[in-house]
């Protein structure tokens, strides 16, 4: 499924054809992250998933900076494949319509989905031979990982 949507690297690249196609599939999970965060802080008044959304944002902008340096596109180019945990446009629609405890739910119910489908991705690529692909790969795992268990407490509240 991958190798259909990878391009070929550039000649002499320290990155593996399975490493720019992580970063091609990536970045626009990433960029849906943060859409989806940007949602979260017009929709909600909940101070901790306001406190979330925005180091999602924070954390994932400079992380897609670092994929696309990697694959010298600018522009996503697997806008509408879905990778694991992306949400549906019918999913993206109930988000920005929903208010309140409705719009946490389903937020914190479409991160927890979203970042589980970042780690599957990133563990594909976490021994890569590119100490730049390991290190990010290693990085998500982590970060999403302790984001998905704020957001399950969360979900007790």
């Amino acid at each position: 499924m991958l190798a259909g949507c990878a391009t070929t690297p550039v000649p002499n690249s320290e990155f593996t054809s399975d490493d720019i196609a992580f970063a091609e599939m990536m970045i626009p999970h990433h960029e849906q992250a943060i859409e989806m965060s940007e949602i979260a802080l017009l929709n909600t008044s909940n101070p901790e998933v306001l406190q979330l959304a925005q180091e999602i944002k924070d954390a994932q902008s400079p992380e897609i900076e670092i994929m696309k340096s990697w694959t010298g596109v600018n522009v996503s180019t697997h806008a509408g494949h879905m990778m694991d945990g992306m949400l549906s446009e019918s999913e993206l629609s109930d988000l920005r319509n929903a208010k309140g405890k409705e719009f946490d739910l389903l937020f914190l119910q479409g991160m927890i989905k979203h970042h589980e489908g970042a780690i599957a991705m990133a563990q594909g690529v976490a021994d890569s031979k590119s100490k730049d692909v390991s290190q990010l790969s290693a990085s998500i795992i982590k970060a999403q990982e302790v984001e998905i268990s704020k957001m399950k407490e969360l979900l007790l509240k």
